[in-house]
């Protein structure tokens, strides 16, 4: 028989309390069966410790990496730390949603320019050009393209060694700075600016794919502001264009498809050219626009395609509106005011929602439909300056990437939210600093060097940022699991 001596002190050994947890996800491909009830776990549970409860459950051949979200909160403590500091009784069963991990995207390389870099885009094999086209090219693993807009006029196409395959000539094009630029297919591209003109350009690589040039093809002239985005529809052969005149251009990539451009916003060389056409030039040939779409009555900032109607657009403009336009009749269908300006859409369509960034330094989530009964879904709360680009996830319904004038790109989940005084507001799980400037404690020390003009996310490039430091900034999530982190926890839940 024990003596009372080998009885366990009370006051030095306790076992650790639990708590009922419900788990759920939205992925259906890593849910577990609708029977699951509430499971006891510790409290002294962490984030790796419930992933390995749930690919146990799950019995997964390979361990995907999850992370918790209880009551709008990814879980970033012990269950008992969150318990306490939310004032909950052990004795709740908490509801707890399971995602796929996040990792922390890590710094790969900046590709560095003289000028501001205004604008960036991707061609690979996972980029939505490569959907549309059937080019060895686009769909070729190891074949990436990234584009850059420069403020000195310059269009550039680089490999992933960061090395200038082309760059167009300025003096040629006569373009001055450019705003907007995107990949049409593998061999096209478009570009647009402060001279007011949208330009189609032929990309020729050579068959090693050490170098290539960038030709004019396409001159499309109507606009009488600056135009400072574009959205392209390849399969349609339709581009959109946003201008600081107010107005949204609608275009063809097909010279046979344009009516002729107005003689009046040539520029004075194409004017002579034009009433002389027995004049030698090697100028490309001058369109006009399908349509003009007129209803805002500010400089629009920016439009896009919709993700599932090629033939709906939505855009947003200084005016404070997000405007949906029907393209085939051009037409306004519907107009949803806010009260800041607007410069920047994405959408995420799974969601039926659009992501418009603000004045008010914040991102607000839009329903679009007619149906809908409120304007804002939900905001986005963490950055210091206007938010100006944006990029959904391309690997989740949920993810969004923001760019701002605050120097900073910030990952969003927007299952990520929480109640505050009758909205839903949304906080950022990652924030990416320009490392030209990385480290400056305050904006004052970074200057007016660090604003970030063009966000893009690309599933197999990464995430890029362009911006008035002359880089484009690439950073990328490393492996499928962080092992730092993970043994970090691992050693904190021991004993």
């Amino acid at each position: 028989m024990a003596s009372e001596a080998d009885r366990p002190n009370d006051t030095n050994f306790s076992l650790p309390s639990q708590v009922k947890l419900q788990l759920t996800t939205r992925h259906t491909d890593i849910s577990l069966p609708d029977n699951t009830g509430p499971i006891l776990v510790n409290t002294n549970f962490r984030r790796y410790a419930l992933s390995t409860l749930v690919n146990t459950l799950l019995q997964s051949e390979k361990p995907v990496p999850l992370e918790f979200l209880v009551n709008g909160n990814f879980l970033r403590t012990s269950i008992d730390e969150y318990l306490t500091a939310n004032g909950i009784s052990s004795e709740t069963t908490l509801t707890v949603e399971y995602v796929r991990a996040i990792l922390p995207p890590v710094y790969v390389a900046s590709f560095e320019h003289d000028d501001w870099v205004s604008a960036v885009d991707v061609l690979s094999n996972t980029s939505t050009v490569a959907t549309w086209d059937n080019s060895a090219a686009a769909r070729s693993p190891g074949h990436e393209r990234i584009l850059s807009a420069s403020y000195d006029g310059a269009l550039r196409v680089w490999n992933m060694s960061s090395d200038v395959l082309a760059t167009s000539s300025p003096a040629a094009s006569g373009q001055k700075a450019i705003k907007a630029a995107k990949f049409i297919s593998s061999t096209n591209i478009v570009s647009s600016g402060m001279d007011r003109s949208v330009r189609v350009w032929k990309y020729d690589e050579d068959a090693e794919g050490f170098s290539a040039a960038l030709t004019p093809q396409l001159e499309l002239y109507g606009h009488k502001g600056s135009v400072d985005s574009l959205a392209v529809h390849q399969p349609s052969s339709k581009i959109l264009s946003a201008s600081t005149d107010n107005k949204i251009g609608i275009w063809s990539t097909k010279k046979s498809d344009a009516p002729e451009a107005p003689a009046t916003l040539l520029p004075a060389a194409n004017k002579r050219r034009k009433l002389n056409p027995t004049t030698k030039s090697g100028s490309p040939p001058q369109r006009g626009p399908l349509a003009l779409l007129e209803a805002h009555s500010a400089p629009v900032c920016d439009v896009i395609f919709a993700p599932t109607d090629p033939t709906v657009a939505y855009s947003v403009s200084m005016d404070h509106t997000l405007r949906t336009w029907d393209l085939p009749t051009r037409t306004l269908v519907d107009t949803r005011s806010n009260p800041y300006p607007l410069f920047a859409l994405t959408a995420l369509p799974t969601l039926n929602l659009v992501a418009a960034g603000t004045s008010a330094r914040h991102i607000v989530l839009i329903d679009p439909r007619t149906s809908a009964s409120t304007v804002a879904a939900m905001t986005l709360r963490g950055h210091t300056n206007w938010a100006v680009s944006l990029a959904a996830n391309p690997g989740s319904a949920y993810g969004l990437l923001s760019g701002s004038h605050d120097g900073c790109c910030r990952i969003w989940d927007v299952r990520a939210s929480t109640s505050e005084k009758g909205e839903r507001v949304g906080r950022s799980v990652f924030v990416l600093e320009r490392e030209s400037t990385k480290g400056a404690e305050h904006a004052r020390e970074r200057g007016d060097e660090s604003k970030v003009f063009s966000v893009h996310w690309d599933e197999r490039v990464g995430i890029l940022s362009s911006g008035q430091d002359g880089r484009v900034q690439i950073n990328r999530g490393v492996g499928v699991e962080n092992p730092v982190r993970n043994q970090q926890e691992k050693d904190s839940e021991v004993g």
